[in-house]
């Protein structure tokens, strides 16, 4: 975090703000004027919001009361909501504005979980090659998939609490530190009878995940302004979905169907020291340029977030309250249907790909790699769109609709013996199906509002999880016994539940109408390290109105 002092501007500040004070003692002030950080007022000296300003007048404790004095940085500012209650001068809440730095926050973060990502598909996307070297069944393959989804189901709570307590630069080292570990850990597991030590550095990487899936809508709230949010949590959530994309090209290409084990050894090997090094390098740029917070809250609702929390806020009341709250428990179940079949159709998209279309490993990935780079470009135009239209209920309804639409036609082409068939279909349900997961974290946001940002990401992505396991080892054993239509069908109809409880959900942007409610405050877009010559105040006083 960077820190502002809190006695920097005395000088100016108290010059600058003395003779509009003075110039016209009858007028009334305005309601949220707080005041410059020069000398602490006494404790009875106080304004009313809506008390003129006379210099012998008694003030409410919110802003300023003498001409000559000020409150001090640590007053709340109750009246305009804009001030930290436990600030003590780090930021100034008064202010509105957005840093640069935040494209820089958000692309590392995308660069880790991309690796994240990859590290969970790269076993399944050659789950035939994997079967052969280690010896085992391909169920126990599945399981190193299916591990991310069961892991990440009991740590939620406790890292979403991680996070409200110690903030987003403590998650993120944790996050890139595991994924780095993990990532070594599976250099160790190059012999055939080393499945456990593989198993090992999986589940690292699974409980790395944990402290990485549901930071995109944070990172956006707390970093972006609210012009921007909706392509920030896009961007955020592309780097996840770039990394699995990566994740179905590249081990295909790397790890050869050869029948020599000491020779498919050396092909693991690359491919383990190559995700390993980039692992690293990102753990070392986190350590380097992640950040806190910004200066400035970069929105008004973000601003009247801060002035809302409070550290003595029950952790749990909170997740009581988004539960109480029907339009988001649709949610919940709606996300989890979308995100689980996604999951279940990587896991599984290596063997229903073979099952038609025998040595095609690599063209199964190719299809993975279109499945997933659609959805990126679905999840960032969608992402745009939101910061455009605000139609979030209309919106992910359509997303919805067609992702049902385009999962019919998949299922009903992939057995046809056309593989450029199967990749238009499969591209054109990834566009949809992938392009939903940014759209439910920014929706979600807007319903729960001001409820912290982890809690409800942390909730969509639990939800994900018990939905991706049930439905990768319900399809798995369905194509087993009765082939892969059967499976996908069986994905077509909870799909359509998901659209069909979507079309019930109310458009309640609790967000959207606090940043409407008072108009925001904003300067140009500067770096974080800049500061201004003079203190600013929630809303500027002009000589007119004084």
């Amino acid at each position: 975090m960077v820190n502002e002092d809190p006695n920097q501007h005395e000088h100016d500040g108290s010059s600058a703000q003395e003779p509009a004070l003075w110039a016209d003692p009858s007028a009334s002030g305005q309601a949220s004027v707080s005041a410059e950080q020069s000398v602490s007022a006494p404790p009875s000296v106080s304004i009313h919001p809506s008390v003129s300003t006379q210099p012998s007048s008694s003030a409410h404790p919110c802003v300023t009361a003498h001409p000559s004095s000020s409150a001090h940085p640590s007053t709340l500012a109750q009246a305009g909501g804009l001030a930290h209650p436990s600030s003590s001068g780090p930021e100034d809440l008064s202010v509105i504005k957005v840093s640069k730095r935040r494209w820089v926050v958000v692309l590392l973060f995308s660069g880790y979980s991309m690796c994240n990502a990859f590290q969970w598909i790269q076993y399944g996307s050659i789950n035939n090659i994997f079967m052969k070297f280690y010896g085992v069944s391909a169920f126990a393959i599945d399981w190193l998939s299916m591990c991310y989804m069961l892991t990440y189901i009991p740590l939620l709570l406790p890292v979403a609490w991680l996070l409200e307590k110690f903030g987003l630069r403590t998650i993120a080292l944790t996050g890139s530190a595991l994924n780095c570990l993990g990532a070594w850990v599976k250099l160790g597991s190059l012999k055939p009878h080393l499945f456990p030590v593989t198993v090992l550095g999986q589940v690292v990487c699974s409980v790395a995940q944990v402290f990485i899936l549901g930071m995109p809508s944070r990172i956006a709230s707390v970093w972006f302004g609210a012009n921007e949010v909706s392509t920030a949590c896009s961007v955020a959530v592309f780097g996840n979905q770039l990394g699995i994309a990566i994740g179905f090209l590249v081990p295909p290409v790397l790890v050869p169907n050869i029948e020599d084990r000491d020779k498919l050894a050396y092909h693991i090997s690359i491919m383990f020291y190559i995700i390993a090094g980039v692992a690293t390098l990102l753990f070392i740029l986190v350590i380097i340029v992640f950040k806190e917070k910004p200066k400035h809250p970069p929105s008004r609702a973000q601003s009247l977030s801060y002035a809302l929390a409070s550290p003595d806020a029950s952790y749990l009341s909170s997740i009581v309250r988004v539960f109480k709250n029907l339009n988001f428990v649709l949610l919940i179940i709606t996300y989890g249907l979308n995100a689980g079949a996604f999951y279940a159709l990587s896991t599984l998209l290596n063997r229903m790909v073979i099952l038609h279309y025998p040595g095609e490993e690599v063209n199964a990935g190719r299809i993975g790699l279109t499945i997933v780079i659609a959805g990126m470009l679905g999840a960032v135009i969608s992402g745009i769109w939101l910061d455009r239209s605000k139609t979030y209920k209309e919106t992910t309804l359509v997303v919805y609709i067609m992702t049902v639409v385009g999962m019919v036609v998949y299922t009903l082409t992939l057995n046809l013996g056309y593989l450029w068939v199967v990749f238009i279909t499969a591209g054109t349900m990834g566009f949809f199906m992938t392009g939903y997961l940014p759209l439910g974290f920014e929706f979600a946001v807007e319903l729960t509002y001001p409820e912290s940002e982890g809690i409800s990401s942390g909730l969509l992505n639990v939800s994900a999880q018990v939905f991706g396991i049930i439905f990768t080892i319900s399809q798995g054993q369905i194509i087993d016994n009765y082939g892969t239509m059967p499976g996908n069908i069986f994905l077509c109809v909870f799909l359509t539940l998901g659209a069909a409880l979507t079309a019930f959900i109310k458009a309640d942007l609790r967000r959207q109408k606090a940043n409407k409610e008072t108009p925001e405050n904003k300067l140009p877009e500067e770096e974080e390290e800049e500061e201004s010559n003079t203190s600013k105040a929630p809303t500027t006083v002009s000589e007119e109105q004084l």
